[in-house]
C-alpha cells in the first residue's frame, strides 16, 4: 500500500479505511499472512486493470476528438472548396475541446450555405429538366433530388442560370412558333370551312383545349406535325382554288356561249372574283369551302345540259360571224353551201357539237388572222379605188365646156379638181406599191390574193391596160384638138377681121373665150364699171383674143394631167 501515489489522497483515504476494515475482518477470521498478501496482490491487479481500461478509454476518446476535429476541418475545407469560397479556416490553439468548440459554428454556417446552394441548384436544374422535357415532349420531368454536389460554385451556378435562360428563350420562341402555326391553321381553316379545333386536337390535345390550364406542347414532334398540317392545308387550298378557278372559267365560257344575262351571273360573283386571284390573296371566310365547290359543279352540270339544246344555234351563229369576217375583207363566201354542210353534220349525229363549235372557233381565229394580214392591202385598194373614182370624175369634169361658168358650186368643183389632179398624179405609184404588196403577200401565203372572187393582180393588170388605153385616147383627142385649133388660128390669121365683123356680137369666139375664163370675167367687170371710155382698149384686146385658142384655159390642165399620169 505504501507504493500508492500521494496525489490520490482522497481515494487513498477511502481505500485505506476499506483496507483497515478488511484487515479487521481478516483478524477476526484469522486469515494467514500469505492469504492476506495474495488477496492484496489480487486487489492491486484488479485496480491496475481498471486504471488500464480507463486510460485506454480516455486515449480512445482523445483519438475520437482528433478524428472529429479532422473530419470537421476536412468538411469545412470541402464545403469551402465546393462553394468556391475565397476564405480559409484555421482551428487555432488550445485543447481539443476548445478547438472543436471553435470549428463547430463555422461548420454549421458552411453547412447552411451549402444547403441553400444545393436548393438553388436543385431548383434551377429542375426548371432545366422541365423545359427539356417539354421540348422533348416527354410530359412531366423527373424530380431532381441529387444534384452534383462536387461543384456548387457561383460560376457553376451562373452557367446553369445561363443555360436555363437559353432554354427559356428557346421555349418562348417555340411558343411563338406554335402560336404562329395555330394562327395560320386558323386562317386556312376559316377560308376552307374546316373544323379548326378538331385539327389541333389531332396534332396534340393541349393545343385545342386550353380550359384545363395545361401548357401547350412545344415539342419537336408537335412543331413538326403543325408544320405538316400547314403544308397539307396550303396544298389543299391550292388544289381547291385551282379547281374552283377551272370551274369558274367553265362557267364564264358557258355564259358567253349561251349569252347568259348578267342578272343570272351575279349569283356567282363570289366565284368570278377568284378567277384570277393568287393563293395568298384568297382570305374570305368560307370562299373555298366544299359547299362552294359543289355549288359551282352543279351549275356547270346544269349549263352543260342546257348547252346541248342551244349548240345548233351557236354553230350557225359562229358561221354567220365567220362569213361577216370574210365579207369585211372582200373574201369569197358561199353561205348557202356552208349552211347545208353544217345542217347535214348536225342532223347526222356523227359529230360532237362541242368539237364542231371548237373547230369553228379555230376557223374564226384563222379568219381574223387572215383578215388582219389582208388589212394593209385592202386599205391600199381603198385608196386606189378612190383615186380611180376621182380620175373618172376629173375626166368627166374636164369634158364639161361650162365648168368655169359662174354657177352655184363651181368653186367647190374647182377645189375638188385641184385635189383630184394631185391624187391622179400619184395613181401610178399607188398601183405599183399595191402590186408589190400583193405579190409579197402571195409569195408568203402561197395562194392568190382574191378580191371579190377575182385575183387582185388580174384586176390591177386590167386597170393598168384600161388606163393606158384611156391615156392613149386622151392623147389622140388632144392632138386632134390641137390640129383643129391650129387650123382655126391659120384661118383667123388670113380672114380674122372679116369673119369677126360678120359674126353677131353674142356669138363671137372672142366673147365666149373672155366670158369662159376668169380673166375674161374680170375684163367684163372692169368694162362695165368704166362704160365706153375703154373702147379702143377693148378693140385691141379683141384682136388679141381672136388669135387665142378656144379652149386655152383647159389646154395647160390637160397637159399637166398627162404629164402627171
Amino acid at each position: 500500500m505504501a507504493a500508492m501515489s500521494p496525489s490520490f489522497s482522497p481515494s487513498r483515504t477511502t481505500c485505506a479505511s476499506l483496507l483497515r476494515q478488511l484487515q479487521m475482518i481478516w483478524d477476526e477470521i484469522g486469515e494467514s499472512d500469505s492469504d492476506r498478501d495474495n488477496m492484496l496482490l489480487q486487489l492491486e491487479q484488479e485496480c491496475l486493470d481498471i486504471y488500464q481500461r480507463k486510460v485506454e478509454e480516455t486515449r480512445k476518446h482523445k483519438a475520437d476528438l482528433y478524428q472529429s476535429l479532422a473530419e470537421a476541418e476536412a468538411e469545412v475545407a470541402n464545403i469551402i472548396s465546393s462553394l468556391g469560397e475565397s476564405t480559409s479556416f484555421s482551428r487555432g490553439k488550445g485543447t481539443l475541446k476548445q478547438q472543436i468548440a471553435t470549428i463547430r459554428p463555422v461548420l454549421e454556417d458552411l453547412r447552411s450555405k451549402k444547403d441553400d446552394r444545393i436548393k438553388e441548384f436543385s431548383k434551377i436544374k429542375s426548371q432545366i429538366s422541365q423545359i427539356c422535357a417539354e421540348i422533348a415532349g416527354c410530359g412531366q420531368s423527373k424530380n431532381v433530388t441529387d444534384p452534383n454536389q462536387g461543384d456548387l460554385t457561383v460560376k457553376k451556378l451562373g452557367e446553369l442560370k445561363s443555360h436555363l435562360q437559353e432554354l427559356q428563350n428557346e421555349k418562348i420562341l417555340r411558343q411563338q412558333k406554335v402560336k404562329s402555326h395555330i394562327s395560320t391553321i386558323s386562317e386556312l381553316s376559316i377560308v376552307m370551312s374546316i373544323d379548326f379545333l378538331k385539327t389541333l386536337n389531332e396534332v396534340h390535345p393541349t393545343l385545342g383545349d386550353s380550359s384545363k390550364g395545361t401548357p401547350q406542347s412545344i415539342s419537336n414532334d408537335t412543331l413538326a406535325r403543325l408544320t405538316g398540317v400547314i403544308h397539307s392545308l396550303k396544298r389543299e387550298k391550292q388544289q381547291r382554288i385551282q379547281k374552283l378557278q377551272e370551274l369558274t372559267k367553265l362557267l364564264v365560257g358557258l355564259w358567253d356561249l349561251m349569252e347568259t344575262p348578267m342578272e343570272e351571273q351575279k349569283a356567282f360573283s363570289h366565284l368570278t372574283r377568284l378567277i384570277s386571284a393568287s393563293v395568298d390573296e384568297v382570305s374570305i371566310q368560307g370562299c373555298l369551302s366544299v359547299n362552294v365547290i359543289e355549288q359551282a359543279e352543279v351549275e356547270v352540270q346544269r349549263l352543260n345540259v342546257l348547252k346541248g339544246s342551244k349548240m345548233k344555234d351557236l354553230v350557225f351563229k359562229r358561221q354567220h360571224e365567220l362569213e361577216e369576217i370574210y365579207r369585211s375583207v372582200h373574201m369569197d363566201v358561199d353561205s348557202e353551201a356552208a349552211k347545208q354542210v353544217l345542217t347535214s353534220l348536225i342532223e347526222s349525229g356523227n359529230i360532237d357539237l362541242s368539237d364542231l363549235l371548237q373547230s369553228m372557233d379555230d376557223q374564226i381565229i384563222k379568219a381574223k388572222e387572215q383578215a388582219l394580214s389582208r388589212r394593209d392591202i385592202l386599205d391600199r385598194v381603198g385608196k386606189w379605188k378612190f383615186a380611180a373614182e376621182e380620175e373618172k370624175w376629173l375626166d368627166e369634169y374636164e369634158k364639161d365646156e361650162n365648168r368655169y361658168s359662174a354657177v352655184r358650186g363651181a368653186h367647190k368643183n374647182l377645189k375638188r379638181a385641184e385635189k383630184a389632179r394631185i391624187l391622179v398624179s400619184k395613181i401610178a405609184s399607188i398601183v405599183e406599191n399595191l402590186t408589190a404588196k400583193v405579190k409579197a403577200w402571195e409569195m408568203e401565203k402561197g395562194i392568190p390574193f382574191l378580191y371579190e372572187k377575182v385575183p387582185l393582180l388580174h384586176i390591177l393588170d386590167e386597170y393598168i391596160v384600161q388606163r393606158q388605153l384611156r391615156e392613149e385616147e386622151k392623147r389622140k383627142s388632144r392632138e386632134q384638138k390641137r390640129q383643129q385649133e391650129q387650123q382655126v388660128v391659120e384661118q383667123e390669121t388670113l380672114f380674122g377681121s372679116r369673119s369677126a365683123t360678120k359674126k353677131p356680137l353674142g356669138h363671137s369666139t372672142t366673147a365666149n373665150t373672155i366670158v369662159g375664163t376668169p380673166n375674161g370675167r374680170r375684163m367684163l367687170a372692169s368694162s362695165s364699171r368704166y362704160g365706153t371710155s375703154g373702147g379702143k382698149e377693148r378693140r385691141e384686146s379683141g384682136r388679141l383674143n381672136n388669135i387665142i385658142p378656144v379652149n386655152y384655159v383647159a389646154l395647160p390642165k390637160d397637159d399637166s394631167v398627162s404629164r402627171g399620169s
